[in-house]
């Protein structure tokens, strides 16, 4: 097998020169494996100058390394907490007949921010967001629409965990970062492979080889995977509509 990480440097330099061959990778920077990997490589193919990475902590979060993280690939760090606009938005649930949004779309309200955020610091930079989910995650929805599932460009997004695991290994990044247990950073959460009940190993296995020894996992993956189809999906618009009405 071609190595991955030589290729993945390639393809963004590649997307780059065809799309914006002066613009800048924009990455929102969470401390996770992903948006590391994702910077790294991104400095790699275009330059850590021309890498731009966003840190935007909640109310009550930390910045999870992810100011470290920039340090060490030597790239821009900017860090525009989402704190005050997120309670403005949850303050709206007020006007809804219920009083309330519901606890999924309060949980889905920052990282809709974030993307929002990353898109008017690309616009106003001259930048392409960079998408850093993984096969893995997307196969199973576990991605917000609108939010981390936004982006211009997907380095990550046909490659499984134990892929980004061995191309971060391969690009000689710190363990710390590239093994660090991957959660959601909601308050009071778990890590993933708990909220799951499988492992990403298990899943890897099955999108690469359909092998799952355990048929309630394996079914479980299965409803996962047909529940969130949409959030991949090319936009549905109705196909009995010709071009050239």
């Amino acid at each position: 097998m071609k190595n991955l990480k030589d290729e993945c440097v390639a393809w963004i330099r590649d997307w780059f020169a065809q799309n914006g061959p002066s613009c800048n990778a924009v990455i929102g920077m969470s401390g996770g494996k992903d948006s590391t990997i994702t910077a790294a490589l991104c400095a790699r193919a275009l330059g850590p100058g021309r890498v731009v990475g966003v840190a935007m902590p909640a109310e009550g979060q930390s910045l999870n390394e992810a100011d470290e993280i920039c340090a060490y690939l030597g790239i821009s760090c900017l860090c525009l907490p989402i704190g005050a606009i997120e309670k403005e938005c949850d303050a709206l649930g007020a006007l809804l007949p219920g009083g309330e949004f519901s606890l999924q779309s309060l949980q889905n309200i920052p990282p809709r921010i974030r993307m929002t955020m990353l898109y008017a610091v690309a616009q106003s930079m001259g930048g392409m967001v960079a998408n850093t989910c993984n096969l893995s995650e997307d196969y199973i929805g576990y991605a917000t629409l609108f939010g981390d599932a936004a982006g211009s460009f997907s380095p990550l997004g046909r490659l499984v965990v134990r892929e980004v695991l061995a191309i971060g290994d391969d690009l000689g990044l710190p363990r710390k970062w590239v093994h660090k247990t991957p959660d959601d950073g909601l308050p009071g959460s778990c890590p993933d492979e708990e909220k799951f009940g499988f492992s990403y190993a298990t899943l890897d296995r099955y999108i690469r080889e359909g092998v799952c020894d355990d048929p309630e996992v394996k079914e479980k993956i299965d409803r996962m995977h047909r529940r969130n189809l949409f959030k991949t999906e090319i936009l549905h618009i109705p196909s009995f509509i010709p071009d050239n009405l």
